[in-house]
């Protein structure tokens, strides 16, 4: 087993002016973390212009495209925290922004943990407004199987 979200990839209590913004901020979590190379920050940006990753409930889950998996060292999940929330479409407004960076097919694995914790009205709350990252990693930080 090994984890893919740490302290070091959570920022809680940030402020964006944008989608765009919020994003790019969860990306380059990703890569000061070592889990992606730098340009996998635009493809998060690209595939947001082709199918929206808004999943409800005030949270998001940018990725990038799949031609751009080769920029992918290791999976990783990023946590952005806007407590004063950024506008996702007319009206959407998003709280949490789940960066995501996946090898193979982990990022399935990777999904369905966010999706249980995400479903959930009263955690997705907590966590929008918590302060304390290591509440955020407790909640979300669910070990996946390796890869034999």
């Amino acid at each position: 087993m090994k984890n893919i979200l740490s302290l070091e990839t959570i920022r809680v209590q940030a402020k964006v002016s944008s989608k765009n913004e919020a994003i790019r901020e969860a990306g380059v979590l990703l890569v000061n973390a070592g889990c992606v190379e730098p340009g996998y920050v635009d493809s998060m940006l690209e595939r947001e212009k082709t199918m929206s990753t808004f999943v409800g409930n005030g949270v998001s889950i940018p990725h990038g495209e799949f031609k751009t998996l080769g920029l992918v060292n290791r999976t990783g999940i990023s946590v952005l925290q806007v407590p004063e929330g950024v506008e996702w479409h007319p009206g959407d407004i998003v709280y949490l922004i789940v960066g995501i960076a996946a090898t193979g097919d982990e990022h399935i694995q990777v999904l369905q943990n966010l999706a249980e914790v995400v479903e959930d009205i009263d955690t997705a709350e907590l966590l929008a407004k918590t302060e304390n990252p290591e509440l955020i990693l407790e909640k979300l930080n669910r070990p996946i199987e390796e890869e034999e």
